[in-house]
């Protein structure tokens, strides 16, 4: 189509909710290098085939599930040491939730969107690795668990 153009894949930007904070407040995860969406994810089907399907298959979609997966790497302050605040939430906060807090909120948005994704989330840390000439890497991913909402982008 005449006057479209395909987007950048570093147009993107992640955050995590800190959940401990007295007010709400979004954490940028930094770093990142690749990510993944899978809008297919968890999906659970039926079959509904029948006599009367004509030798069809057919079937209804009974549960949507979702997941993202971001990696890059392994982000500290030049001056402090600390690990990037986004990095940090995920693998030393979010990571030692169980049950019912185990869920927190990821978002996300490219930088051409008006509207933030949201999801209420659980996460998995990935590993952590790196060889002789490499940067240490970073990874998570994250499940969705009910449906994405959206929130408008605010200055």
């Amino acid at each position: 189509m005449a006057g479209t153009r395909p987007i950048d894949a570093r147009g993107w930007t992640f955050e995590v909710e800190d959940a401990t904070a007295q007010t709400p407040k979004w954490i940028p995860i930094a770093g990142l290098t690749q990510w993944s969406h899978s809008p297919g994810e968890n999906e659970e089907t039926a079959e509904t085939t029948a006599f009367d399907s004509a030798g069809y298959y057919e079937q209804d979609v009974m549960q949507r599930g979702a997941s993202l997966e971001l990696e890059g790497q392994y982000r500290i302050d030049k001056t402090t040491k600390a690990q990037d605040p986004g990095q940090l939430y995920i693998d030393t906060v979010w990571a030692y939730r169980f049950g019912y807090d185990s869920r927190g909120r990821v978002r996300w948005r490219h930088d051409t969107q008006s509207k933030w994704a949201i999801w209420e989330a659980t996460c998995t840390p990935g590993e952590q690795s790196g060889g002789n000439n490499d940067k240490t890497s970073w990874s998570v991913s994250f499940v969705r668990c009910g449906p994405a909402t959206v929130s408008a982008v605010t200055p």
